[in-house]
């Protein structure tokens, strides 16, 4: 769970990036757009295997270019 403590000298928009950064970090945002409509189980298996192709493409790329 994101949180920031303000300490003496901080200001507004120094602790709003702060807090920012953590709820980007820790996936708040992506997590929340995921679960906003349902998906059918179907759907999220294509998407998880498109995505473990895409990761595994780029990881080949990456080591054909060494």
């Amino acid at each position: 769970m994101p949180g920031v403590v303000l300490g003496d000298n901080d200001t507004f928009d120094y602790s709003l990036r702060k807090f920012k950064k953590q709820v980007e970090k820790a996936g708040i945002l992506s997590e929340l757009k995921k679960r906003q409509h349902y998906e059918k189980p179907s759907i999220q298996k294509k998407k998880k295997e498109a995505a473990a192709r895409k990761r595994l493409m780029k990881k080949m790329r990456k080591i054909q270019m060494m």
